[in-house]
């Protein structure tokens, strides 16, 4: 085999001297060949590790089940342009217009007459300059935006869908014209054909091999590798402020920090986190820390680690993480420092979970928590983004019954699902990188955390999607939790209401909405960037920016034009609020308090736990 990038030629011609089509010429034909043998030896590898967990029964192929609703909705859009001949017509000629101009300006491009082509949206993916310089890319990449863009038209322009269904078909076409961009594919992309060439197709020998290895750590599945995961382990150098476990249950334990101050509030902050994703994503690495950023403002910091939850867990519903999550810490958290009022922050279906619990609480007369932060949190779900394409009867029904084998929904579903959110971003172009280049992944915090996903108990998860996405009933005043119709109107206490403006999971007007619902007084901020990003950003970064202030009682639009922009990031604007609610400070707290024993160091076990 020849050596690793030798270049045959570099003893005739330099790299400047090489024209533009040698570097899609093979130069070496026999260790081509070698390389193109040896990758379909692991592409059968990866193709054995796709059919022997089908074929022990291991694994239930549900592909079916997403096709046939994609197939359906597609039939409604279809329906409206095929019904009308002139509507089918206009629809044709719009497309074949867009490719006479895209021909028209590529023959006078030929011709040396000079063309100034529209601006299309290309991203680092087209980024290789023969996108441009080379007429056949250049043709596929003009003819994929403009088939593309047509394609979405269709679905935008369509009269007569009910709001789910022209959601879900916008949704499919994004993910269909996602997946057939020709930087997806080696023929079609310039940068990897010509990898593939320069390395003698050693690159698609390595993505193979990778391709078996992810399938077989799916155990059948595709587990997308977004980071080196080998470069991190929690507890190491992910996760790793100083803190003990005081207490366990069957659903969560709970970690106490170490104080950094010598002073803190006397009113203690939980943190309640999602448990769809582990909780360390408040604490991914001491610059991005939230929780050791809170430390050191003089908080007194508890949070819920939730379980990776099994069979044994398939019970487990709302009210259990209510009580056996919530409730417990509270509890936990009046033993080691006898406080019995706290302040509690819920980040996104936790701060859902936490309203619940605070609107149950109300009719109870549990005033512990006396002031709830939300982070990207919706308890209104009208507006609740992408997400809601994947709830309907129909789908809800196929998941309760892909649950009831183990008793909870595999996190790799869950990873899915977010991941096809931005399909662009989280998926083609580490299918490119992994697969058609054969590159590890970076190392990367946060996308090690979002590939370290979690199960969901299927009585708690039944639950979510059929009171929040699909029935909306907290903010309808119907969810029902411990015997109890809730009311968010009940919930009196200060409310910081924090959504994210780029927001595509709890999408800020969404999060806005639901605030609106809650009896006392909200503070509503809206930080920017996304979902996680907009939340885990320190001041020391200097990104991003907020805005607050706005106008009260108005509508979303509205108040987002009058409300004050901050430069920087929120969390000394969440800091002034907190002690504007309760300043008393006292001594330091040691974890526990002297009266509960630590049963293990930060972060615990529980969060070690792998799907």
């Amino acid at each position: 085999m020849a050596d690793k990038g030798k270049n045959p030629t570099s003893e005739t011609k330099t790299d400047s001297e090489s024209s533009p089509a040698e570097a899609y010429v093979v130069k070496d034909p026999e260790a081509f060949a070698r390389n193109i043998a040896r990758m379909l030896e692991e592409l059968g590898k990866a193709a054995t590790a796709w059919v022997e967990p089908r074929e022990k029964g291991e694994v239930a192929d549900t592909m079916s089940e997403p096709v046939t609703d994609m197939v359906k909705t597609f039939s409604k859009v279809g329906e409206y342009w095929l019904s009308d001949p002139k509507r089918a017509i206009e629809a044709q000629t719009s497309l074949l217009t867009g490719y006479f101009d895209m021909w028209s300006q590529s023959v006078k491009r030929i011709s040396g007459e000079d063309t100034t082509p529209p601006p299309k949206p290309r991203g680092k993916r087209f980024s290789d300059p023969d996108w441009d310089d080379n007429p056949f890319f250049e043709f596929l990449k003009n003819a994929y935006f403009i088939t593309s863009d047509w394609a979405n038209k269709l679905v935008a322009d369509s009269e007569g869908l009910d709001e789910h269904t022209r959601h879900k078909a916008a949704f499919y076409m994004s993910q269909i014209t996602s997946a057939l961009s020709p930087a997806n594919f080696i023929a079609t992309n310039p940068e990897l054909y010509k990898e593939m060439v320069a390395s003698n197709g050693e690159n698609l020998v390595r993505g193979m091999h990778m391709l078996a290895e992810d399938i077989a750590a799916g155990k059948g599945e595709l587990k997308l590798r977004q980071s080196d995961s080998s470069k991190f382990t929690v507890g190491e150098n992910i996760a790793v402020s100083p803190g003990k476990v005081i207490a366990q249950d069957d659903v969560c334990q709970i970690i106490q920090y170490d104080p950094k101050t010598e002073s803190v509030l006397k009113r203690p902050l939980l943190i309640v986190p999602p448990w769809i994703n582990k909780f360390y994503i408040l604490d991914l690495n001491p610059k991005k820390s939230f929780i050791k950023w809170a430390v050191e403002q003089g908080q007194t910091v508890f949070v819920i680690s939730w379980v990776n939850p099994d069979k044994r867990h398939a019970n487990k519903d709302w009210e259990s993480y209510s009580r056996e999550g919530i409730s417990f810490a509270l509890d936990t958290i009046e033993q080691a420092t006898g406080e019995r009022e706290v302040s509690a922050i819920g980040y996104c279906v936790g701060g859902t979970l936490l309203a619940a619990t605070l609107a149950l609480h109300a009719q109870e007369k549990d005033t512990r928590i006396a002031a709830a932060t939300f982070f990207t949190t919706q308890t209104d779900f009208t507006y609740a983004g992408d997400l809601k394409v994947f709830v309907d009867e129909s789908q809800i029904a196929s998941i309760e019954s892909s649950m009831e084998k183990n008793g909870y929904l595999d996190g790799s579903k869950m990873a899915t699902a977010f991941n096809m959110l931005r399909a662009s971003d989280l998926i083609w172009p580490y299918v490119v990188n992994n697969y058609l280049k054969g590159k590890d992944p970076m190392p990367f915090d946060l996308l090690y955390w979002n590939s370290d996903a979690t199960r969901m108990p299927a009585a708690n998860h039944s639950f979510y999607l059929r009171n929040c996405y699909l029935e909306n009933n907290l903010s309808e005043g119907r969810m029902k939790l411990a015997g109890k119709t809730l009311d968010l109107a009940d919930i009196k206490i200060p409310v910081y209401n924090l959504a994210a403006k780029e927001d595509h999971i709890a999408p800020a007007r969404s999060a806005y909405i639901g605030g609106k619902l809650m009896g006392g007084a909200v503070t509503y901020v809206m930080a920017g960037s996304g979902h996680i990003a907009g939340v885990v950003n320190p001041p020391e970064a200097g990104k991003y920016q907020f805005w607050s202030d706005g106008p009260k009682n108005a509508e979303f639009d509205d108040w987002v034009a009058g409300a004050k922009e901050t430069p920087g990031s929120w969390w000394p604007h969440w800091l002034e609020w907190i002690r504007s609610n309760s300043s008393e400070e006292v001594p330091a707290r040691q974890p526990g308090g002297g009266k509960l024993t630590p049963i293990e160091d930060a972060p615990g076990s529980y969060v070690r736990a792998q799907v």
